[in-house]
């Protein structure tokens, strides 16, 4: 069967697809779709081939767009993505991501999760979550107080894991009815010394899953670097080699679950782009017990740019691919395994996420 490879972008001004062969020789560029709406997260279904987009903003309120002919053609529906009448009304869609039982999550601003059982046309409230016992104490991170990471089990569709910046990370195993805080282990830096590990608080960035293995979790947090081997019980720090402790995205390896890819940014407060200005990607392949930097074909000077928590994905061919997409606006992409680098795309507009999706040509 002929297979298509996409790379689905969520940016400041609409939803972009680049397209392959396998191969990863030559990407056509597609877009901006969703009517240029601020789109925040865009995956595919490797099941059918159906992508979605989750986007929105204060103006034009929440949203989630759907192609089934491969970004041809969108539709989009609300229906559902509220709070009662009285709460702050949601901003936007900050996150996508499909159970195994086919049902879809979106995670919104202000913090909070709908699921839809008919493919993206009406959501209905996780109240488990939505009115969690500890919500008073959720408080805003830079970029407001967001769900922005969905990671669900692979086989399981009552379990699933939710990252939320500034609550933490929290887990479900019966279908969303009770949540229980998983962020032991995790520091809270900004905190009094003797707070520095509360329940809830900590400001996670990004959440991956370890393939063939789902107790294993990485975390990108705005205070380090962890990995889980017992599904976020407990958090432990692999921050040591990396030139940095901040940073947003993470992109687990395909098939290897002790290799991860990284993008470390300088610091919070130190302007948050790339280490001394010099792009790279640094990959584990021992679960985070040692780090190497990837240089080739990325820019080493006046790299001032960020990678932002959603923008980093690899692909599920053979020898994997990775992506990640800047603040800038342009697309990188190495079909070594993060060995060489080369550009897809510049001049793009704000690039919020990254996925990548094998659908049948």
């Amino acid at each position: 069967m002929t297979q298509r490879l996409l790379v689905l972008l969520g940016t400041k001004k609409g939803a972009f697809i680049l397209e392959s062969d396998p191969a990863r020789k030559d990407f056509a560029l597609r877009g901006p779709f969703c009517q240029t709406w601020p789109v925040n997260h865009v995956i595919g279904d490797p099941q059918t081939g159906t992508i979605y987009a989750g986007g929105g903003d204060a103006w034009f309120g929440p949203a989630v767009w759907k192609s089934t002919d491969g970004g041809e053609n969108w539709s989009h529906s609300s229906a559902g993505l509220a709070y009662p009448e009285g709460q702050e009304p949601i901003k936007s869609v900050w996150s996508l991501a499909r159970a195994a039982d086919g049902s879809l999550y979106a995670g919104v601003e202000p913090a909070g999760l709908f699921r839809s059982s008919d493919g993206g046309e009406s959501w209905v409230p996780v109240a488990g979550l939505n009115a969690h016992p500890t919500r008073d104490r959720w408080v805003p991170g830079g970029g407001g107080l967001i769900l922005h990471s969905l990671v669900p089990h692979p086989t399981d569709p009552k379990k699933l894991w939710a990252g939320i910046s500034t609550a933490g990370v929290f887990y479900t195993e019966d279908g969303g009815e009770s949540w229980e805080p998983r962020n032991q282990g995790t520091r809270c830096d900004y905190n009094p010394e003797d707070q520095r590990y509360p329940e809830v608080g900590q400001c996670v960035h990004s959440i991956v899953m370890a393939p063939g293995m789902p107790d294993r979790l990485y975390q990108q947090n705005h205070c380090g670097m962890y990995r889980s081997d017992d599904g976020g019980r407990q958090w432990h720090s692999i921050e040591a080699g990396l030139p940095s402790s901040f940073g947003f995205p993470a992109a687990a390896h395909p098939h290897d679950p002790d290799t991860l890819f990284l993008v470390p940014l300088n610091g919070d407060i130190a302007g948050r782009y790339m280490p001394g200005a010099k792009a790279a990607v640094w990959r584990t392949s021992d679960r985070g017990a040692s780090w190497q930097d990837k240089r080739n074909g990325l820019p080493q000077e006046h790299a001032f740019f960020g990678v932002l928590r959603q923008a980093m994905a690899t692909d599920r061919l053979e020898k994997a691919g990775v992506y990640f997409g800047t603040s800038g606006g342009a697309l990188y992409a190495s079909n070594d395994e993060g060995e060489n680098w080369t550009c897809l795309a510049q001049h793009l507009p704000t690039i919020f996420s990254v996925e990548t999706l094998l659908r049948a040509a």
